[in-house]
């Protein structure tokens, strides 16, 4: 039986309580709340934050409706039924500290040749899984890639991406996605003086100008969560890999990248709250 399958049995009991939970009933087998115990694979959340962000100064740490930004991060992912650890991996005392008062862990400063602005994902989770493994002998079977800028997510959106996974063991990952506002079949690229198609789509021809409507369902990548098997990132160097299963979010998403984005982040929370009042 290969790794993925194994795991995948693991987890069959897991999954029973996940659903049953995402439809408000409690545990068939004990009528109690699930509970972390009960988990018997290790599924680790790391949230990746830098101190240098250059367009928006201290940019993981400036309030969002009054928390931190990466707090809406870290209490999603406490929340979550499924997540055995939650880890922040940072090169800033600051944003460790901030991240510890929330509850995540922060056992280590990542280096600096890993906090540039040009740092690409992978070595830092590399780094960290590493870091686990060689002072803690702790290797997990799941990562959650979590980015503080995607404040809107929820824990039980964490717990679906993650049995989504589960559910198909020979997966490399799930990635949070959502339908795009333009296609990539309206856009164009610059080519000298001129612009030229960005994509174009088999069996028609001028595709930019077609109608929405008569053009294929794409997905773009959210901020939101990413999930991946630890054999995805130590035997394929990538927290994605080839065979990527899509979770489609059914709400409003924000990146925190701009100032603006708080405000708007903001206003979704706001709804949020109203709405569960």
């Amino acid at each position: 039986m290969k790794d993925g399958e194994c795991m995948c049995a693991m987890f069959l009991e897991i999954l029973e309580d996940v659903m049953q939970i995402h439809n408000g009933a409690p545990d068939a087998h004990s009528g109690k709340s699930f509970e972390p115990a009960q988990r018997r694979i290790e599924t680790l959340g790391i949230i990746p934050a830098r101190g240098g962000s250059k367009a928006i100064p201290r940019k993981n740490i400036k309030l969002l409706a009054g928390k931190p930004l990466i707090a809406w991060s870290i209490e999603s992912a406490r929340q979550s039924r499924l997540l055995t650890r939650v880890i922040v991996s940072t090169d800033d005392e600051e944003i460790a500290a901030v991240a510890r008062q929330y509850g995540a862990e922060a056992p280590f400063l990542r280096p600096a040749d890993l906090a540039g602005d040009d740092t690409p994902d992978t070595p830092v989770f590399e780094h960290c899984v590493a870091w686990l493994q060689e002072r803690e002998g702790y290797r997990p079977d799941i990562i959650v890639h979590l980015r503080p800028t995607g404040p809107l997510r929820t824990a039980q959106e964490i717990d679906a991406a993650i049995s989504l996974l589960v559910r198909h063991p020979e997966a490399d990952s799930v990635r949070s996605v959502e339908e795009p506002a333009k296609p990539p079949f309206k856009m164009w690229l610059p080519e000298g003086e001129y612009i030229v198609p960005f994509a174009s789509y088999a069996g028609m021809r001028d595709a930019h100008t077609a109608p929405r409507q008569l053009l294929p369902k794409v997905y773009q990548t959210t901020a939101d969560i990413g999930v991946f098997w630890t054999r995805t990132l130590q035997d394929k160097k990538s927290i994605i890999g080839e065979r990527v299963l899509p979770y489609v979010l059914g709400r409003p998403t924000v990146d925190i990248d701009r100032e603006i984005d708080f405000s708007v982040a903001e206003m979704f929370l706001k709804m949020r709250k109203e709405k569960h009042e």
